[in-house]
């Protein structure tokens, strides 16, 4: 006996294939900004463009666009938590001190370029 309570949304594959040229075309377009110097940049472009395309593919491969909302809120749970481990990360990256005595990464990158310009 075949048992199907829950509605399943059934997604036309002129989607996928829509989902699947947009993420080649961002994934092209993380490869382009790659070779463009974009200083301290270059991280905050490449991981924009992955969040992107993380998100079509949990929104749209893994059907959780079409989930029941307590689906959405564990999603969602997830994202902020891992908000809160890069957050931590991040302030006990910028409050080290190197072995050389700077203060954190960030002061070795202006120390640089002072030094390049003198």
């Amino acid at each position: 006996m075949s048992e199907n309570n829950g509605s399943h949304h059934i997604v036309s594959p002129a989607t996928y294939l829509i989902i699947i040229l947009t993420l080649m075309a961002l994934t092209g377009i993380t490869v382009w900004a790659a070779f463009i110097d974009l200083q301290q940049f270059n991280i905050v472009v490449a991981l924009a463009i992955a969040t992107g395309k993380a998100t079509l593919v949990v929104l749209f491969f893994m059907h959780a666009k079409y989930s029941p909302r307590r689906t959405q809120l564990v999603i969602i749970a997830g994202i902020f938590w891992l908000a809160i481990l890069l957050f931590m990360t991040m302030s006990d990256y910028i409050s080290r001190v190197d072995y050389r005595g700077l203060r954190s990464p960030l002061t070795q990158v202006s120390t640089r370029k002072t030094h390049q310009l003198s």
